[in-house]
């Protein structure tokens, strides 16, 4: 062994220890050996209270990658007196932070008493303090992202080549169709964006060893066909391009409602239609993105969970990384990725085809089948899924990606849905407003017969005839269908009034910088921050705001053109009003999926929103709901990948084409896809669907439509059900509560987020329950906490890492027995595929019934 790996082995052995002692004076002597040598650090994360780490306690003991330079370099740069301004200014910007680690804090603010009250020596404070310092000044405060990025850049590094934008756009074509085929499936299935990495990565790879050096030089500048090895950059760039039609389906299938017969039947329907709303939407939300930059991209406070294992994907696949051993464990990350992507590609088989009860494990019901009380609370399929062990299939338990999501997040988000759950059977037991003879968990709409609602008896040419409605029925809500539309509207205001309480610096401050980039139009939105990351990308021509501006007034003109060419039976004024009202709640609902990682849902508010502008039409509020949720998903969609590519330190510029092409191709696939499962998937949208295409989201959408379109919204508040009003109120006295409660209790409510527990209460209602909640919860629990805290240097090198496999695996899998086995009509006809729905939870039942020449609810003649 040299004298160089002695030293570093000593390095390494010292800060597992935690000691400070010898350390310096090695990181000293290793500086003049090999300054740029990345050493892999581990850390064991059982430092005693009355030790000091070199990395400061901060820097959680983790495995990571450190540059020797980095951190020699920057020491020697700050005093003691700019070391402790660096940290106050910390301590006082994440105070009311969620992310921010709740250790780094009690740090903080022992670093500001001074060294008197720290316990330690003035050396070792000395020494603390400016590493902390170091960290807050030129790295991340957030162990989760200094686990997943670099604290240095190289500009020089390729990003924009012609193979990038070749292997980027074939693949955003692949994940957008496989996207529209699965999302009208129970549970959906996507090629998230740590598969579609995985399938980008050889790609690039051969490219570099199988083209040829050939290219073009546009303006002094040469673009060639291989002009090297694959970068790091490369990949991510080509990511971004994928996530734009990968991640999920960008909701075109809303046409299912115009054109299917279960639900409209309009036959006018067609490509041209789809074409005009598919361009107006989509590049809406890309507009509002770069709208949304100085909020959730710049913001050193918008983590972005979700993307996070993206890039420790990335880091896996490109940058070299030692055999070393982490308690116990020297399997290196990429020999870890493979193990558990094809042992999660072969077992999916057990729980999709081969055994499907291993997938809905209502194992309870097997007890009594017939039961219905036992189906209606325990059950996965009709029931609330009361189950503590309720699926063995990771489709399921990823439904809210428990690997990825902060553990209070998903803490709060299922005490939310628990909560929601003793709510639906309070309603359903006390038969409110005739709940019990309804199915207790279910999207659709029902009639005063407990069948589903028939719009057709009630409306003639899209509005409602009155007559017509007065001899038939009232729409009438199932309990969770019920408890999900009081939380929906609940969380609007909450949200609003929430964010706006907690986070009204960043929003006087954002809304200045925009104010400024109008009037000063060279002005930069990097001024407002002064993060290690927005500093190293200043380096980079930032996009100017007129260029998003531009794109918003294009989508307007492609709106307004779908609107005047095709019979909706609605203004085209509807558009400028659902656009301001998008833009105004996509503000607070992208900062709390960016602090959160949970997506807030707003289309039931526009559905409420297109009611009253266009009363008892269905189309014209399935307009605004279309329009409003699309707008907002894909705007959040766009912005978490601006992120993405802040992260990666990647040309603003760059990132701007590359989605802009891939969302001009996305338009087109996702078209593609509508209409191949319109012609290969029998009875779509229909209950018991063979395929599981049952459409959850889009008879949820149904129902919305429904009850606020043709039936109206006067008539649903001031008749049916008067008590939903009253939600928007809640939610505003919930938001201020809990302000206060924060602002004077802030350490024992530091993790309560209100938000997330709303969004947790309106999971309801669209035939998802605790069954798909709970095992995630586990998992969260055992790996996002435990792990975490006891295991910080395996949590570190392996958790991405393995979200990222078992979703590839599984993904694959999924794809391949659709594909061969599913389409071909291919079964395995045996108890473990039929146990789970022989009894009462496969059914539709309801605790009261009917007999024959019966109805529930309003007396018939005596409602309008």
């Amino acid at each position: 062994m040299t004298d160089f790996e002695e030293k570093k082995q000593s390095l390494v052995t010292e800060i597992e220890e935690d000691s400070i002692e010898g350390t310096f004076e090695n990181l000293t002597s290793l500086q003049d050996k090999n300054s740029a040598d990345i050493i892999e650090v581990e850390l064991s994360g059982n430092a005693s209270d009355n030790t000091v780490n070199v990395f400061s306690s901060s820097y959680v003991p983790e495995r990571h990658e450190i540059q020797l330079d980095f951190i020699l370099d920057r020491y020697p740069l700050l005093t003691i007196d700019e070391a402790l301004d660096i940290v106050k200014k910390a301590e006082e910007y994440h105070e009311d932070d969620f992310n921010f680690p709740i250790p780094t804090m009690e740090k903080l603010h022992m670093l500001v008493k001074g060294p008197e009250q720290s316990g330690l020596t003035l050396e070792e404070y000395e020494i603390e303090l400016c590493l902390e310092a170091v960290l807050m000044k030129f790295h991340s405060p957030y162990p989760e992202v200094r686990a997943v990025t670099n604290p240095v850049d190289d500009p020089s590094e390729y990003v924009e080549t012609i193979r990038a934008y070749i292997i980027g756009l074939f693949w955003s074509g692949v994940g957008s169709m496989v996207a529209e085929m699965f999302q009208a499936r129970q549970p959906a299935l996507t090629l998230k964006s740590t598969v579609l990495q995985l399938l980008v990565y050889p790609c690039g790879m051969a490219a570099a060893k199988i083209l040829p050096d050939l290219g073009i030089t546009i303006r002094g500048t040469r673009h060639s066909l291989n002009p090297g090895p694959w970068t790091y950059k490369e990949q991510m760039f080509a990511t971004i391009m994928t996530n734009t039609g990968g991640r999920f389906s960008n909701l075109i299938n809303y046409v299912f409602l115009f054109g299917l017969p279960v639900f409209y039947d309009q036959t006018w329907v067609g490509f041209g239609f789809m074409i005009l709303l598919n361009i107006s939407t989509e590049y809406f939300g890309f507009g509002m993105a770069g709208i949304l930059r100085r909020w959730v991209v710049y913001s050193p406070k918008a983590v972005w969970p979700t993307m996070l294992p993206t890039l420790a994907l990335n880091k896996t696949l490109l940058l070299p990384e030692e055999k070393t051993a982490i308690h116990g464990w020297t399997m290196t990350r990429y020999k870890f990725l493979l193990i558990f992507m094809i042992g999660s590609f072969v077992y999916y088989f057990l729980p999709d085809f081969l055994f499907q009860a291993l997938s809905t494990f209502n194992w309870m019901t097997w007890i009594a089948p017939q039961n219905k009380n036992l189906a209606f609370i325990t059950g996965s399929i009709l029931g609330l899924g009361f189950n503590p062990i309720s699926t063995f299939d990771w489709a399921v338990i990823n439904n809210q990606q428990p690997l990825v999501t902060p553990f209070y997040a998903t803490l709060n988000y299922y005490l939310g849905a628990v909560g929601g759950a003793l709510l639906i059977l309070a309603l359903y037991y006390t038969n409110y407003k005739s709940t019990a003879y309804l199915p207790i968990n279910s999207a659709n709409t029902f009639d005063n017969e407990a069948s589903k609602y028939n719009v057709s008896r009630v409306s003639q040419n899209n509005k409602l005839d009155i007559d017509a409605y007065k001899n038939y029925s009232p729409p009438y809500l199932s309990a969770g269908n019920l408890v999900r539309q009081g939380a929906a509207f609940a969380q609007y205001t909450l949200s609003f009034v929430f964010v706006g309480l907690t986070d009204w610096r960043l929003l006087k401050s954002t809304f200045y910088g925009m104010y400024r980039s109008i009037r000063y139009r060279n002005s930069s939105g990097y001024n407002d921050f002064d993060d290690p990351i927005t500093r190293m990308m200043t380096a980079y021509p930032e996009v100017p705001d007129w260029w998003y501006y531009c794109i918003l007034l294009i989508s307007l003109v492609m709106g307004i053109i779908a609107f005047q060419l095709y019979p909706l039976g609605i203004g085209v004024w509807i558009i400028f009003v659902v656009f301001a009202i998008s833009m105004a709640l996509l503000v607070p609902s992208a900062i709390v999926y960016a602090v959160s990682g949970y997506q807030l849902v707003m289309n039931d508010f526009m559905a409420l929103v297109g009611g009253y502008l266009a009363p008892g039409s269905g189309m014209g509020v399935l307009m605004c709901r279309f329009y409003g949720w699309n707008t907002d998903t894909q705007a959040e969609t766009f912005v978490s990948d601006l992120k993405l590519g802040h992260y990666a330190k990647l040309p603003p510029r760059a990132v701007f084409r590359g989605q802009m092409v891939a969302t001009f191709l996305h338009v087109f696939v996702t078209i593609g896809g509508i209409y191949t499962v319109l012609d290969v998937i029998p009875d779509l949208c229909t209950t018991g669907q063979v395929d599981r295409y049952t459409c959850p989201v889009e008879n949820g959408m149904f129902t919305s439509v429904t009850l606020f379109g043709t039936i109206g919204p006067d008539r649903i508040f001031n008749t049916l059900y008067p008590g939903l009003s009253y939600c928007f109120l809640v939610g505003a006295l919930v938001a201020i509560l809990f302000y206060f409660l924060r602002r004077y209790f802030p350490d024992k409510c530091r993790y309560i987020h209100p938000v997330v527990i709303m969004s947790g209460v309106a999971s309801w209602g669209q035939t998802y329950n605790l069954s798909y909640y709970t095992p995630g919860m586990i998992i969260s629990y055992f790996f996002m906490y435990l792990m975490k805290r006891r295991y910080l240097a395996w949590w570190t090198k392996y958790n991405y890492v393995l979200t990222s496999a078992l979703t590839a695996g599984t993904a694959f899998s999924a794809i391949l027995i659709f594909g061969a086995i599913n389409y071909t009509r291919t079964t395995v006809n045996w108890w473990g595929n039929t146990v789970y729905k022989a009894g009462v939870d496969g059914t539709t039942a309801a605790r009261l019934t009917l007999n024959e020449g019966e109805y529930f609810g309003i007396r018939r003649g005596t409602f309008s």
